[in-house]
């Protein structure tokens, strides 16, 4: 359900404290039937004015009714609204706590940063979680220091998110912070998810770690840093990502195929004509791309060929390929 645009209000009325009333009478109904209807009535026309009693509504003995207040003060960011979200991370109820968490991950306004701050000495895995998820969007230098903290913590999730507040900062403490953990934690989401945050960076340690991160164990961790090797447009992995292509894992060398495609280095079409008769047809639609990208000639002859290709997708990923590189294709 949509919330309408916030009104503007002028100073409280008799009238104003009276419609606020005959709400607080149907919230409070001992009938939780009642205080649903109530409160989707007011999720629908919900305003500034509104935003405190759906703050209410979030004490609630029913957990449905606490799920639906939460869910609408996504729309708000006030004081009040942001510090009754983080008190919900506390909740008894798991799907009310899950949609406190994401409701601070959609926060945008710095001015919420100080009250997430401040809830970010918790000893709360989940809440600290949901905490660093917040502020991650938010992007303050100030939460550097408590991400940093938060990267030794047994928890992978907390770990997880630590690392995404420290990809958006780029500081060279924070790069060199992601750097350690794309190579040496011990999970490996969190590995897949520090080489994502090195996308944001540049540094001297950021090459070295995302090499070493494509010839990780996990595929997946292998996979993300191909990608954000793409991403960076850096040049001395041309090689590594040559060689990913022949990763045992399809996955890794669409990557791998997509990045080399934007570093534009001729050194790859070999290896990438060559993945023109993988198995897999997305991996083959993403090397006739990579090939068009490039734009070497010495790609044409295979790319004739490809133009046969049983799947219609790599077939018109070839016929873009060859308008790319030009009249040398006829």
């Amino acid at each position: 359900m949509t919330l309408k645009a916030p009104i503007v209000t002028s100073s409280p009325s008799a009238e104003d404290d009276s419609e606020l009333a005959r709400w607080r009478m149907r919230l409070g109904h001992p009938d939780a039937a009642v205080r649903r209807i109530a409160l989707l009535d007011l999720i629908d026309e919900a305003g500034d004015s509104h935003a405190a009693l759906l703050v209410e509504a979030l004490a609630d003995p029913v957990a449905a009714l606490r799920l639906e207040a939460v869910r609408a003060l996504e729309a708000f960011e006030s004081h009040a609204s942001v510090q009754a979200i983080i008190g919900l991370l506390d909740d008894p109820d798991h799907e009310v706590r899950q949609a406190a968490a994401h409701a601070l991950s959609e926060l945008k306004d710095p001015a919420s940063g100080p009250l997430l701050l401040a809830s970010a000495h918790t000893a709360d895995p989940f809440k600290l979680a949901a905490v660093l998820r917040g502020l991650r969007e938010l992007r303050l230098p100030a939460s550097q220091a408590p991400a940093l903290a938060a990267l030794g913590h047994a928890h992978p999730a907390v770990r997880r998110e630590a690392v995404a507040v420290l990809g958006y900062l780029k500081s060279e403490v924070a790069i060199t912070a992601l750097a350690a953990l794309a190579r040496q934690d011990a999970e490996p989401e969190v590995r897949r998810a520090a080489a994502g945050a090195l996308g944001f960076a540049q540094g001297p340690a950021v090459l070295p770690a995302l090499l070493e991160a494509l010839r990780d164990p996990e595929w997946q961790v292998r996979e993300e840093a191909a990608t954000t090797l793409g991403k960076l447009l850096l040049r001395d992995a041309v090689g590594a990502l040559i060689e990913a292509l022949q990763d045992a894992y399809w996955q890794v060398r669409l990557r791998a195929a997509r990045s080399l495609g934007r570093l534009r280095d001729r050194q790859a079409v070999a290896a990438l004509v060559a993945s023109l008769s993988h198995p897999n047809g997305n991996l083959r639609k993403e090397a006739a791309l990579a090939l068009g990208d490039i734009a070497d000639p010495a790609a044409c002859p295979a790319l004739l060929v490809a133009e046969q290709d049983a799947d219609p997708e790599v077939r018109k990923a070839v016929r873009l390929a060859l308008q790319q590189i030009g009249p040398t294709s006829s």
